[in-house]
């Protein structure tokens, strides 16, 4: 009787077992169901206004209330792309663009963070260099194009340095102004475990500026986006940017729309790509959030 009730203990068990791993199989399904709906949801709050937008003025212009001429409806742009696609010449156009903003993006991103650490930790340093680069920075993009096409030529170096130019400022500013902004009490904490140098950099310094960090590489690429339409204009043989100039000497508006249409489809997929690898660094904080979005 001992060995039976033993048995039928163990039979029990077995069966809670395997009722709380359905359970949790459940619950992980209807959890990714429920995250794979809100994520629907956003996408649809998002495109609601442009696509809402698109429509009204397509049918504006098919109803004969404006001519559509210098602005042309969604077909016709849509048309365009279908044309250039069709030519072979978006997908070389596209990929040319990217790959300038992802070199000038990466370099103007490595230099800014360095320049905005050594300015933000060391007091003299930023009292000697910061002055000079606040300068600069208000220095129009325009402004740059024909000293940088003495310097590096009209050929690649150029629009990259460009580009990276555009990246550096943001970058900097973020990373030099959130390591003048920690809180000292914070750092007085680190040191009274008794940590300093790296240590310090590492465990106190570096968590308090990753965030701001974070937002000042999505300002930095927003500008690398609107950098490279400069960099393009000096002497591009393809790109959007000369997609842009080739449409205005040409008076094709559908092609000029298409090229912007291209440049705010990509330019908002890159900082949502961005935003997504950044996550995980952030994910330990707690933010307010309003709303069921």
């Amino acid at each position: 009787m001992a060995i039976g009730a033993a048995e039928a203990g163990l039979a029990a068990g077995d069966g809670r077992t395997e009722t709380a791993a359905g359970s949790r199989r459940a619950f992980r399904l209807r959890a990714s169901a429920g995250g794979w709906g809100r994520a629907l949801l956003r996408f649809g709050v998002a495109v609601a206004l442009p696509v809402g937008a698109f429509l009204l003025w397509e049918i504006v212009v098919d109803s004969g209330l404006a001519s559509g001429r210098l602005v042309p409806p969604p077909s016709r742009i849509l048309a365009t792309l279908a044309d250039l696609w069709t030519a072979g010449q978006l997908a070389d156009h596209v990929a040319s663009t990217c790959l300038r903003v992802l070199l000038g993006f990466l370099a103007g991103a490595a230099v800014g963070a360095l320049a905005g650490s050594l300015t933000g930790y060391f007091r003299f340093v930023h009292a000697a260099v910061d002055p000079t680069l606040q300068a600069l920075r208000a220095i129009p993009s325009i402004a740059w194009v024909p000293l940088f096409i003495l310097w590096f030529g009209i050929f690649e170096t150029s629009k990259v340095v460009l580009i990276a130019t555009g990246v550096f400022f943001p970058v900097y500013l973020g990373v030099s102004t959130a390591l003048l902004s920690v809180d000292r009490k914070i750092v007085e904490v680190g040191r009274i475990f008794r940590l300093s140098g790296f240590d310090l950099v590492r465990r106190i310094l570096f968590p308090a500026v990753l965030p701001a960090f974070i937002v000042s590489l999505r300002a930095g690429l927003g500008l690398g986006w609107m950098f490279v339409v400069a960099a393009e204009f000096m002497g591009a043989s393809e790109g959007l940017g000369y997609l842009l100039v080739d449409g205005q000497q040409l008076g094709k508006p559908d092609q000029i729309m298409a090229a912007i249409l291209i440049f705010a489809v990509i330019g908002k997929l890159s900082d949502a790509l961005l935003v997504r690898a950044t996550a995980p660094l952030v994910a330990w904080q707690d933010n307010f959030s309003r709303g069921g979005l």
